[in-house]
């Protein structure tokens, strides 16, 4: 329970997009609605359109892609 507290607070404080201030809940919560490629959470959340054009931002966005698909978040 304690493990799932913590994510969930990380999740809203950790900011995938950093030009954008993009926090992790949010990317999560495109992957959960269907946003399944890194074009199609980009579009939805507006993150990888900063200054860095998305060069930070677009691997962490597949890697919580990735994790979702291998193990589907509760």
């Amino acid at each position: 329970m304690e493990n799932n507290l913590n994510e969930q607070i990380l999740d809203k404080l950790t900011k995938v997009c950093l030009c954008n201030a993009i926090p992790r809940i949010k990317i999560k919560n495109a992957i959960r609605n269907g946003a399944l490629t890194v074009e199609e959470i980009k579009k939805v959340t507006g993150s990888g359109s900063g200054g860095c054009s998305g060069k930070r931002c677009t691997p962490k966005i597949q890697d919580l892609i990735n994790t979702y698909l291998e193990k589907q978040w509760e």
